[in-house]
């Protein structure tokens, strides 16, 4: 008789919290104010979507878009055509209009203006709203022309293919020109020309551009190569006056040549010539001017200058 009555007694312990729990969880879904709240809670799951079609998109406001053609830039220098934004768009396929909420609308500004072959460098793509984006750059500054049997095609300082298109055949007179060149460029606008000589060359004209009118220069001429002058060290630069004179100048500047001289003494070389005899081709010239000396200029007439190759 007791162990029957301890079997009921467990029977009725494992049966009451189940029937609590079943009461407890009726009575919760059953409030008033847990009803209310699934009833807000359905109703937001369909009407939120129709809302949404019903709102503006943000993204298309006026003062979140802005056409990429009143893209703001720094004030470009009158070497660099009219329609520069306009090319960077095009070149880059970028969209007529964009989006200021766009996460990555700085990059693709910043990607579009480097790929362009007058822009040195990106310094900042900043944005604002209303819609306004600001690129501030470092262009690419034209320093001489390189004749070649196609023409002439512009160069900056560190020898990079600038756009010839952008250059009438006048415009291409205001810069001095680097003559007797062996090689043609490798690779596009905005791309280095792929000659060490050409880079040497490039490097003269920049340092003599202060002094190239006064001086009255017109070319800047590159050695033939020999197998005595296959690298840039041993290359021996000329300079080219509108009489006709030639001035042997020597290695390109940076040069650690022993015994050569900088390009600062090397101005000054020309500066005395000129302060002694007023222009390089008087009284009797036209003549072959070394200033590589230490101690002394040489001259003499251009027709008794030697044939042999100069080291």
């Amino acid at each position: 008789m007791a162990k029957k009555a301890n079997e009921k007694s467990k029977t009725v312990t494992t049966k009451t919290p189940q029937s609590s729990s079943g009461n407890f969880l009726t009575r919760l879904l059953f409030r008033p104010r847990f009803l209310l709240y699934l009833a807000v809670l359905c109703s937001l799951t369909v009407l939120l979507p129709k809302l949404k079609n019903l709102l503006p998109e943000v993204t298309q406001r006026a003062e979140y878009r802005l056409r990429t053609t009143e893209i703001e830039i720094t004030k470009p220098p009158r070497w660099i055509p009219g329609d520069f934004i306009k090319q960077v768009v095009e070149f880059a396929e970028l969209p007529e209009e964009m989006s200021l909420l766009d996460d990555a609308v700085t990059k693709k500004i910043d990607r579009a203006f480097r790929r362009h072959p007058w822009v040195a460098e990106v310094v900042a793509v900043r944005k604002s709203i209303p819609a306004r984006i600001e690129v501030e750059l470092i262009y690419r500054r034209p320093v001489a022309m390189v004749r070649v049997k196609q023409g002439m095609y512009p160069i900056d300082v560190e020898g990079t293919l600038l756009p010839p298109a952008n250059f009438s055949v006048a415009e291409t007179g205001l810069y001095p020109a680097i003559e007797n060149v062996q090689s043609t460029p490798e690779g596009p606008s905005g791309t280095s020309w792929g000659d060490e000589a050409v880079s040497g060359a490039a490097r003269l004209a920049e340092i003599l551009a202060p002094h190239w009118k006064k001086f009255n220069l017109v070319a800047i001429r590159i050695p033939s190569r020999t197998t005595d002058n296959t690298t840039i060290d041993n290359l021996i630069f000329e300079l080219t006056t509108a009489g006709g004179s030639q001035i042997i100048w020597g290695r390109a500047p940076g040069s650690d040549h022993p015994g050569e001289l900088s390009a600062e003494q090397k101005i000054g070389r020309l500066e005395k010539y000129r302060s002694k005899f007023g222009q390089f081709d008087h009284p009797h010239g036209p003549y072959e001017i070394d200033i590589r000396h230490w101690q002394e200029i040489s001259r003499r007439p251009l027709t008794l200058r030697p044939t042999q190759q100069r080291r």
